[in-house]
């Protein structure tokens, strides 16, 4: 069937109605899918939902994409939820949003028990010894590709990059924390848009024109704001009620049964804290959680936190989901159920950290999106969110630096000059580099091929 304009070719009919049971299923199949980070995992959702099936038009999924590159959190992991909320109302949007992690919940709890009881196991350690390096290349490489779109052309447009270097300074020499930071980019990022709108104008971002002819899709340029999906004040105040309570109540149990300085209560509430930071990705983030659960609380060491970034990178889902390691290490080094239950104890904190980290996002979409649907065409937070971009620019930089400097002295000297550097890690570094940059590989061929280098190397002793 087509529908046909006079004079026109002919356009292909919106596909029908789309039930609950399809859009569950296909939000299932993308949880096992989505590899390849925020710009893969949305690329996925792209092909899929606009592209193959056309349950939504391009316009309408930037426009919510763009409302998601706003927000602090998985700007991936929104996305599937304002859709499936879109779609299915309330209970499409969780749906959509949980199906996105559970997958990747399931399994890293799983490789986190794996790393904890055989980590030390020469075959273990050699795979880690050799991922290590390839960690600390793909933070540069995310650096590089995070710089060349948001920062533009020093030359032409100079304050992305002023800003950008403020934060590495602030980040690195000053040791400010990493929410002022991020606020302070957001503060300057406001007053430039009112000042000079053209100052911060230095990244492609994300697309906002679309080609005039397209393919018919259920939820079309021109289709109107579905009944739900509708600015209701009784609607906003019951679901801040609703995401309040499912913040106050598992905190409450936390803190009576553990108390306010027990492990699982400060991984709800430093989580918590995370979840409202992590503008720009989960590359933006991880500095501040690697400082917070290494120097503050110390749930882990730094090389634990590289291996739990090498084991986010290869797991499905939002590379945040990072944090169900930490909660997991964190859980299981503190032992927040007794020595008798360490595997218990270490999921319990993994989920812990999974809740907290991501019932923001779901509060923020589920009680947002009336109100994006009645501003289409007309976002004006394009300022400071390029501001805060910049910023994680020179954040990024940081955490790549301070990675290379664990990956060259693993035994944690304090200056470039105290002890001798690792060259084979060192060497190992260049090569994942070159691989990515250079050779095009992908993410988890490039870590996959240093964790074979790395066994072999501790094999034949000579790492």
């Amino acid at each position: 069937m087509t529908r046909r304009a006079p004079d026109s070719p002919s356009v292909p009919d919106a596909p029908r109605a789309i039930s609950f049971g399809e859009a569950f299923r296909f939000w299932l199949q993308l949880g096992f899918i989505s590899f390849g980070g925020p710009a893969g995992q949305i690329a996925i959702m792209h092909r899929e939902l606009v592209e193959r099936r056309r349950w939504v038009s391009e316009k309408r999924f930037l426009h919510a994409l763009n409302f998601c590159m706003v927000l602090p959190g998985p700007e991936a992991q929104q996305l599937a939820t304002y859709l499936g909320w879109l779609m299915h109302r309330t209970r499409g949007g969780v749906v959509a949003g949980a199906l996105f992690v559970l997958p990747s919940l399931v399994l890293l709890i799983a490789l986190s028990w794996i790393y904890m009881a055989f980590g030390q196991q020469p075959l273990v350690a050699g795979i880690f010894y050799g991922i290590k390096p390839a960690v600390a290349a793909i933070v540069l490489h995310a650096l590089h590709r995070i710089a060349s779109k948001s920062l533009g052309n020093p030359l032409l447009v100079p304050v992305p990059w002023v800003i950008a270097a403020m934060s590495f300074v602030a980040i690195w020499a000053l040791k400010l924390p990493f929410p002022l930071v991020v606020l302070s980019a957001m503060l300057v990022g406001a007053v430039l848009a009112r000042l000079a709108p053209g100052a911060l104008a230095g990244g492609s971002g994300h697309a906002t024109t679309v080609k005039g002819a397209h393919d018919a899709a259920l939820i079309d340029d021109d289709t109107p704001t579905p009944a739900h999906a509708l600015f209701s004040r009784s609607r906003l105040l019951k679901v801040l009620a609703v995401g309040a309570a499912l913040w106050l109540l598992p905190m409450a149990a936390l803190l009576a049964s553990h108390g306010w300085n027990g492990t699982l209560t400060q991984i709800g509430w430093f989580f918590t804290k995370a979840a409202m930071l992590t503008f720009g990705g989960a590359y933006a983030v991880l500095p501040y959680v690697t400082q917070a659960a290494v120097e503050h609380y110390q749930w882990l060491s730094t090389a634990q936190m590289m291996d739990g970034l090498a084991l986010g990178e290869t797991t499905p889902g939002p590379l945040i989901m990072v944090v169900a390691f930490v909660g997991f290490v964190g859980g299981w080094a503190k032992q927040v159920l007794g020595p008798d239950a360490l595997f218990l104890g270490a999921a319990l904190a993994a989920c812990v950290a999974t809740w907290f980290t991501f019932l923001p996002s779901f509060i923020f979409i589920l009680a947002g999106g009336p109100w994006v649907e009645s501003t289409r065409g007309n976002l004006k937070l394009t300022a400071p969110l390029a501001a805060v971009t910049a910023a994680v620019v020179g954040v990024i930089a940081n955490l790549a630096l301070f990675f290379i400097a664990v990956v060259a002295w693993p035994a944690g000297g304090k200056g470039l000059f105290d002890a001798q550097p690792d060259w084979i890690a060192l060497a190992l570094v260049l090569a994942a580099a070159l691989a990515l940059w250079r050779l095009k590989w992908g993410v988890i061929p490039v870590i996959a091929a240093s964790a074979g280098i790395g066994l072999s190397l501790r094999l034949l002793g000579l790492a």
